[in-house]
């Protein structure tokens, strides 16, 4: 049996998250009260042998009881020693997005009052999930996702995680548009040639031949490629013998649109040709 604990801000996408594991099969249970989960993955062991119920999916939020989610990591490590795989996912968004979400969609948030407006409420929130947050396998950030890149994420990050392989996923973001801060490792390339200045390449990206052939001409991009390969293929063996599932490396550039891109799709081309479970993502792009 797995088990997958999905928690994170209000506002994040966790409902759109726990529809999209719905559809990738898990039998999935919203806002449990953390006390409940032993109880309940107790019931679901029972019945593993007399039901198709491989799968589960459990919402968490910050309505739990303060204490409960303070021995979060007590709970959780009570339940992996009934030998039950656990995972756990949790979302986040800077406080822009999600005070442009709430204002948006006029919903309010969980932790507001009278006397508590949203901005404060956001803040209690991210300290109330922190025993939460410090156990995440894997943080996925919304800030710049709409609902459809979430369920592609899901389905690409958690719906093919079936084998004990390291999912590794390759993401080219754009310092100006905010650090990704759902990263692992980052690496800065900005210190590269910069095919923006470049009139004719200006309005292409790190896909596109021309500017491919920019970049390959360049001897200082093909030396910062050989430290990043040497580095992930030094490091990713250590997190995997910690069964770390889920590793993200972002390669940032000024916009996001060229470097980033270009180094990226050349990382994620050689990893995907030595091992499985390789992903590639572009943030700005998308």
């Amino acid at each position: 049996m797995r088990l997958l604990v999905l928690s994170g801000l209000s506002g994040a996408g966790k409902s759109i998250a726990l529809q999209a594991l719905e559809d990738l099969g898990f039998y999935c249970v919203d806002n449990l009260p953390m006390g409940l989960l032993p109880g309940f993955v107790a019931q679901m062991k029972a019945v593993e042998g007399r039901q198709e119920v491989k799968d589960i999916a459990v919402g968490v939020d910050a309505r739990n009881m303060i204490d409960d989610l303070q021995n979060f990591r007590l709970i959780l490590d009570n339940i992996k020693d009934q030998g039950i795989s656990c995972e756990v996912i949790f979302i986040v968004a800077s406080d822009n997005a999600l005070i442009k979400r709430f204002s948006e969609t006029r919903r309010k948030h969980p932790l507001t009052n009278d006397q508590i407006p949203l901005v404060e409420a956001i803040a209690a929130e991210r300290h109330l999930l922190n025993p939460i947050a410090d156990c995440a396998d894997l943080n996925i950030d919304t800030s710049y996702t709409n609902v459809h890149q979430l369920r592609d994420q899901i389905r690409d990050r958690v719906g093919r995680n079936t084998s004990p392989a390291l999912s590794l996923q390759f993401l080219s973001f754009g310092f100006k548009h905010g650090h990704p801060i759902d990263a692992d490792f980052v690496f800065d390339v900005r210190c590269l040639p910069n095919p923006h200045w470049d009139p004719q390449l200006r309005l292409q990206t790190g896909r596109d031949e021309d500017v491919i052939e920019f970049l390959q001409q360049q001897p200082v991009v093909k030396e910062m490629l050989e430290d990043i390969v040497r580095f992930v293929e030094r490091w990713v063996p250590n997190f995997e013998a910690e069964n770390r599932s889920y590793l993200t490396v972002a390669v940032g550039c000024t916009g996001g649109q060229h470097r980033s891109v270009y180094l990226t799709e050349t990382l994620g081309a050689h990893f995907k040709r030595i091992r499985e479970g390789v992903l590639i993502r572009h943030r700005e792009l998308s």
